[in-house]
């Protein structure tokens, strides 16, 4: 038993080579990776309560934490091979290709994915893999097991270890340390190729909208340090979905499918869109698994096609009550047709987003913007289709893992500064407030046990977006707690009352402690 750790070891150090090499290779031909297919299949998986749990582990690294999980499983698999090549390397190279076939099917599974890319990946892979175990069984071979030597006294031949037998054995150490480390250096650097590639442009630019809006109107910004911006970057903007992948989707040949409880069928290209009438909105989106003072909301302009007269092209049904976004790789969001009679009237299938193309990240070529709704009920990327059904006949992708299936957006309220330690004196404590749809008509503060004080709010850009909050307090020295509560336009106070995001959204009163140092 001594012995069989270095069989393990060579199929770890191969198992992380054939890996960084497939990751390298996929990057070069578009974008394909295998350690991102088993993750698609983890995901896909997953039983409810998941999700949580890994965002109450990582927090928003709960996608790294997948891929290091899934490339920790692989090469406990190679250790599996190193020690089938012990007994004889047929056996190991026999589960190289058996898997390097599996890894095909895995990412054939990808809608982007073709024969030729994903072929040419695990052929590298295994190749790769096939190449460097056998070198380090023949090593191992030579470093473990036992050297003949003569003995002249005894006048004949026996078995004693190899003199040589520790300098072999670090040389075994360092060679497989080192294919190891390279085998992850790879993964790494072909993740963060594949993360870099372009997003395929758009085949035509897009029309001016009817009635642009300003990036940022006078007034709707307060200059603060340290405050969110009003419309936050699209390179800060959250992101939170099932891919592990940003997709490359080509608006050359993407189409969009309406279809279900309507009187014809509508399919649509980029180019049809993109010469209907547009409309820009600022508009808050959140999602419904951000907790209490968490960053998983933002406010952006965008730019696209309004959703209703879209679906009036179709014809929806009287008995529709639900309609489906599906993406492209067949993710779902679900919510009440009656939404868009009501508050989510001005909901639109968007095209850009602060001013720009919409980032591959953010759904390119088109995603769905609903203002009110949770994301995970509304908000679909990378939008394929639109299915008109009832709420009864179908279950969007959250709802099975327990999240509720109607999901308006909270009145929620956040502080941005103070963090940490401040000047005692005078302070500005300062956030954000929204609830989209209803607009925010106050946000009180308070710290420690004293009164509550109404804070100032930023000019609205519209009633679907946050505001900016601020208030100057004059702090004494010492150690504080500051507590924040919204007021949405329609009376309803934010409650008190702290619960957990499942299953439709935190609420609770957002509060810092912090310290206010006397001066000098």
């Amino acid at each position: 038993m001594r012995t069989l750790w270095p069989y393990a070891l060579a199929g770890i150090g191969a198992a992380a080579l054939a890996l960084g090499a497939g990751e390298i290779g996929g990057a070069i031909v578009g974008g394909l990776s295998l350690i991102a297919g088993v993750g698609t299949i983890v995901i896909d998986l997953q039983p409810p309560g998941a999700k949580d749990l890994m965002v109450a582990l990582f927090g928003s690294a709960d996608k790294l934490a997948l891929e290091v999980a899934t490339g920790i499983g692989g090469l406990l698999v190679g250790a599996l091979f190193g020690l089938a090549g012990r007994r004889d390397f047929r056996l190991a190279a026999a589960g190289l290709v058996v898997f390097g076939g599996l890894g095909f099917a895995i990412l054939m599974r990808d809608p982007l994915a073709s024969v030729l890319p994903a072929g040419i990946v695990v052929v590298v892979a295994v190749a790769t893999g096939l190449v460097c175990l056998q070198q380090l069984l023949r090593l191992t071979d030579a470093t473990t097991r036992p050297r003949v030597t003569p003995r002249p006294d005894a006048g004949g031949e026996r078995a004693a270890p190899a003199a040589d037998g520790s300098v072999g054995r670090r040389r075994f150490l360092v060679l497989t340390g080192s294919v190891l480390a390279v085998g992850s250096l790879l993964v790494v650097v072909g993740r963060y190729l594949t993360s870099q590639l372009p997003q395929i442009r758009p085949p035509l630019p897009i029309p001016v909208a009817g009635q642009p809006l300003p990036s940022v109107p006078p007034g709707a910004a307060f200059d603060v340090p340290g405050l969110t911006p009003i419309v936050v970057p699209n390179e800060d903007f959250y992101r939170i979905d099932t891919r592990l992948t940003v997709p490359r989707l080509d608006a050359a040949t993407w189409i969009m499918r309406i279809h279900g409880m309507v009187d014809q069928e509508v399919v649509l290209t980029y180019a049809d869109l993109a010469a209907m009438p547009l409309i820009e909105r600022f508009v808050t989106i959140a999602c419904v698994s951000n907790e209490v003072g968490g960053d998983l909301v933002g406010n952006a302009k965008w730019t696209g096609v309004p959703l209703v007269p879209v679906l009036e092209r179709a014809g929806v049904k009287l008995e529709a009550t639900q309609l489906v976004g599906r993406s492209f790789d067949g993710w779902t969001a679900g919510f009440p047709t009656a939404h868009l009679a009501g508050a989510g009237n001005e909901a639109m299938i968007a095209l850009q987003m602060n001013d720009e193309v919409l980032p591959a990240a953010h759904g390119f070529p088109a995603r769905l913007i609903v203002p009110g709704l949770f994301g995970y009920v509304s908000a679909t990327k990378w939008l394929t289709e639109i299915e008109l059904t009832t709420l009864e006949a179908f279950d969007a992708y959250w709802v099975p893992l327990g999240w509720a299936k109607q999901a308006p957006i909270l009145t929620q309220s956040r502080i941005d500064i103070p963090r940490g330690r401040a000047p005692a004196g005078p302070m500005q404590i300062a956030g954000v407030a929204w609830a989209p749809t209803r607009g925010i008509s106050a946000v009180e503060v308070q710290i420690d046990e004293e009164p509550w004080r109404n804070a100032e709010l930023s000019q609205p850009l519209s009633i679907a977006a946050w505001v900016q909050w601020r208030i100057t307090w004059d702090v004494a020295p010492g150690a504080h707690v500051c507590r924040v509560r919204a007021t949405d336009g329609q009376g309803s106070v934010q409650p008190s009352e702290r619960t957990r995001p499942a299953p439709d959204g935190a609420r609770g009163y957002h509060e810092i402690g912090f310290t206010a140092d006397a001066a000098g």
